[in-house]
């Protein structure tokens, strides 16, 4: 009896694990997949991959890895390597307005031409004098240099009597270089003799070119073999900033800036205080052509010169002018004059439409010379004016 109930027993058990493995079956048949597993997203990012030289793009900055002993274990440092600037060598200067006296005097000399063309004429009546009036006014000559010019011409061709083109051009010749003047100082001062650096600033509404002129004449004084500080004091135009940096950095000089709507004197002295502690040559401060604020720009000019002048006084105050403008050039200048003791010009794009006369215009209106000009959009394009180059461009060979 006993026996029959331990099979009985044993019967059911196998029979209800049967059942279990038939119903387990079929559940699992039934359910869907398991989803994906969600990433990690504390997990660390893959180390980086350095392969072979070959496997480096040449377009691309070399990556190096330190290796860095952390506490906590933590993967090596991948450190950019950005190239370093290349510097430029920039082109002398000496003669440099002699090299583009071509370019000058293709788009100058229509001056020069015009006037040897009415000069040539047989009869030199009242007619042909008030065209020789009106080609210098249309110069840009101004009234009054217009009127002198007129009358000497008018008095020498009558003792002159025969009138030969070599004569006509050595006349005319002689006249212009009164008017643009031989004897003015045309030198940009930057070696004081009693200290170091020279200092200068430079002025202008914005458009004339300020910036760029300021990084060419950087430029010019690296090709002379100066070094320079610059001084980013134009802190109200965003770019104005990064732009004379970028010139900077292309002849190797330094620039000193601030933060975008700083204060413009702040700026300028920290450049002086930095030329001064470097021991640079020169120090070359662009300043702002406009303003976002409720001070005046001539105010706030007037407050760059006092500033820097508690370094040492200012050797240079270079107003830069575009010379298309013609006589509305005139107009910025009378003002800037008033605050800020203009002591030399600086012409732009005298290369495009703007008239020859405006040197003579600009010079008789301030009393200052024209020091530099600029013939180009080419960074070694800024030259040194020179008087005798320049009438020859105008009237031509």
């Amino acid at each position: 009896m006993e026996t029959v109930i331990l099979a009985v027993v044993i019967a059911v058990v196998v029979l209800g694990a049967l059942g279990g493995l038939i119903i387990g079956s079929r559940r699992k048949k039934s359910l869907p997949p398991p989803p994906p597993a969600a990433p990690d997203i504390t997990a660390p990012p893959a180390e980086p991959h350095v392969g072979d030289e070959a496997e480096t793009p040449r377009d691309e900055p070399r990556r190096t890895i330190e290796e860095v002993d952390l506490p906590d274990g933590s993967a090596p440092v991948v450190v950019e390597e950005p190239p370093a600037p290349e510097i430029e060598i920039p082109e002398p200067t000496a003669g440099r307005l002699v090299r583009l006296r071509a370019r000058l005097s293709r788009s100058q000399n229509a001056l020069g031409k015009g006037l040897l063309t009415l000069l040539s004429r047989e009869h030199l009546d009242d007619d042909t004098w008030e065209e020789i009036e009106d080609t210098l006014l249309t110069a840009d000559v101004g009234v009054q240099p217009t009127t002198e010019l007129v009358e000497r011409l008018r008095e020498r061709v009558k003792v002159l009597g025969t009138r030969t083109p070599v004569e006509l051009r050595a006349l005319l010749r002689e006249e212009l270089l009164k008017l643009v003047g031989t004897e003015a100082d045309r030198v940009v001062k930057t070696e004081p003799a009693d200290r170091k650096p020279g200092i200068v600033m430079v002025v202008g509404v914005n458009g004339t070119g300020k910036t760029t002129t300021t990084g060419k004449l950087a430029r010019v004084l690296v090709a002379d073999g100066r070094t320079v500080v610059l001084g980013a004091a134009d802190t109200f135009r965003a770019a104005a900033a990064d732009q004379l940096q970028t010139w900077g950095e292309r002849v190797g000089a330094y620039t000193v800036r601030g933060p975008e709507g700083g204060d413009p004197a702040s700026v300028a002295f920290d450049a002086v205080k930095e030329g001064k502690e470097m021991g640079v040559d020169v120090v070359l401060i662009d300043t702002a052509g406009r303003l976002h604020t409720k001070t005046g720009l001539m105010d706030e000019l007037g407050k760059v010169k006092r500033v820097v002048e508690k370094h040492a006084p200012l050797d240079e105050v270079l107003l830069v002018l575009d010379a298309t403008t013609g006589q509305n050039g005139l107009v910025q200048a009378r003002v800037f004059a008033e605050v800020v003791d203009i002591t030399g010009i600086v012409l732009t794009k005298l290369d495009g439409t703007a008239k020859g006369g405006i040197v003579i215009a600009v010079q008789r209106e301030l009393g200052v010379p024209v020091k530099l000009i600029g013939l180009g959009e080419g960074a070694d394009d800024l030259a040194p004016f020179e008087p005798e180059a320049f009438v020859d461009a105008l009237i031509g060979e």
